[in-house]
């Protein structure tokens, strides 16, 4: 009887049982989060391309056809406008290399007491880069003339290591349009450490790279002829790749348009040289095709022809109207094609 009144109580009346768990207020601080991959921004640039398919489709067109263009003309086409872009990146950089300067420069390596030989240097690398050279996706150190040194601070993050996070992104978005993935690969270098021990010339100079990668006449995509408002690193991905399109199909069309009258003096120009006899007129006439600005001594260089004979047939050309000179001095004198 005992034990059935003892089992008929109340469980409340059980003092000797533990209570219900109570919740109390959880005053930890969080724990650390799992970092999203590197990869994830690669779903915005997605987003940005389909946003502007037939945009890119257009300008893919035209890029398409500088470098058909490019395929069927001469080799000096693409030293001159790997030139003329390496000299308007150098502005975009804030170096201010002129085409002039850059020309002795690559040419010969003379510089003034004025010229900043690292901005020269540059300028060069860039010029040697946009025309030839090897791939960046394949070897960015060897692309970027870059190396870790041998005496390395255990603190510090290897260029490898930078370089290979930068490439796994690329990689990775192998789907994207190469010129897509020129842009996104631009505006991720700075945040992949890779801008600190140079400037923003190399992170150009590869995105044209990238973008002219599935043709076989254009070594990169103009960026800078356009203007340069494509560069710019402010707004969403979609904002970016906008600028960028619009940018590079200026870009195209200025080079496009370049090469027009560039075809049309050499043919001028090797009609009324054709009665002149002796290598140095042609000879002269690929030096003027090669390069924007050429001067007496470059020209000495380039063709292999005497000091005099070099000054006598500039002088004829200028009086022909084929070529003008653009320095306005009597010394260090400088010709451009009269296009």
């Amino acid at each position: 009887l005992l034990m059935k009144r003892q089992c008929n109580c109340d469980k409340e009346d059980l003092w000797f049982l533990p209570g219900p768990p109570e919740e109390e207020p959880d005053d930890l601080p969080p724990g650390p989060r799992a970092e999203p991959p590197d990869t994830v921004v690669i779903e915005d640039w997605e987003k940005a391309e389909g946003a502007h398919t037939a945009r890119l489709a257009k300008v893919a067109g035209r890029l398409g056809a500088m470098d058909d263009r490019l395929l069927r003309g001469p080799e000096g086409w693409r030293h001159r406008l790997a030139l003329i872009e390496a000299a308007d990146l150098s502005w975009f950089a804030g170096d201010r290399v002129s085409p002039d300067r850059l020309a002795l420069w690559v040419s010969m390596r003379l510089s003034g007491v004025q010229d900043d030989s690292e901005a020269l240097a540059r300028a060069g690398w860039a010029v040697r880069r946009l025309t030839g050279g090897p791939e960046p996706m394949v070897d960015l150190a060897a692309f970027l003339d870059r190396r870790d040194p041998e005496k390395f601070e255990d603190n510090a993050e290897r260029f490898d290591e930078r370089a290979g996070s930068w490439l796994d992104v690329m990689t990775a978005a192998v789907d994207l349009h190469p010129i897509t993935r020129a842009c996104m690969g631009f505006h991720l270098w700075s945040l992949a450490g890779l801008g600190q021990y140079g400037d923003r010339i190399e992170a150009a100079v590869t995105a044209g790279r990238i973008a002219a990668s599935d043709g076989n006449g254009a070594v990169f995509a103009p960026l800078a002829m356009g203007g340069a408002g494509g560069l710019g690193a402010s707004g969403r991905p979609a904002d970016r790749l906008a600028r960028w399109l619009d940018e590079m199909e200026t870009g195209c069309l200025t080079a496009m348009r370049h090469l027009d009258d560039l075809e049309a003096w050499a043919t001028r120009a090797e009609a009324e040289t054709a009665a002149l006899s002796g290598k140095t007129p042609p000879n002269l006439l690929v030096a003027l095709t090669e390069w924007p600005l050429v001067s007496a001594p470059m020209a000495q260089t380039l063709t292999g022809a005497s000091r005099a004979a070099v000054q006598r047939n500039l002088a004829w050309m200028e009086a022909r109207g084929l070529i003008r000179e653009v320095t306005g001095q009597g010394r260090f004198r400088m010709w451009q094609a009269a296009t």
